[in-house]
């Protein structure tokens, strides 16, 4: 099958299936007499794969690794558990962070007046102004 046809069978872009096989995450497809990519069965699963672990947020080196214990029929599945369990530390410590950069922004919003004054401080925190929190909060108005 083509590239489009690929594509449309693994949700994953054109662009980024030649991505993938320059970065060697998968190998480069046998070449029909016109110069076309003619990929497989065998490589449309293999964009599969790729393509879920992308969406469990690993990375390419991640998927690399992913890929290798994937096609070793010998591998012990602990080693896939520790990357998976590794995986799911570092989005629990991402998921912390973004839950307080998210209060950050909901407190800063809620003492800014969002009104025709120029004192913002939410403006004021992102510069470094001490005076960030002396606006007062938006129900004082």
């Amino acid at each position: 099958m083509n590239i489009g046809d690929a594509a449309q069978r693994t949700g994953v872009s054109q662009r980024m299936i030649r991505h993938y096989e320059k970065i060697g995450l998968i190998p480069a497809p046998l070449r029909r007499d016109s110069g076309y990519r003619d990929y497989s069965d065998v490589d449309v699963n293999r964009l599969r794969f790729i393509a879920n672990a992308r969406d469990l947020g690993f990375s390419i080196d991640e998927i690399g690794e992913l890929l290798e214990l994937w096609s070793d029929e010998h591998r012990a599945s602990a080693e896939v558990k520790a990357l998976a369990l590794a995986k799911a530390d570092e989005l629990g410590r991402k998921v912390k962070a973004l839950a307080a950069m998210r209060a950050s922004l909901v407190h800063l919003a809620r003492t800014c007046h969002g009104d025709d004054r120029p004192e913002c401080p939410i403006i004021a925190s992102m510069s470094g102004e001490r005076t960030a929190m002396t606006f007062g909060s938006a129900e004082d108005d």
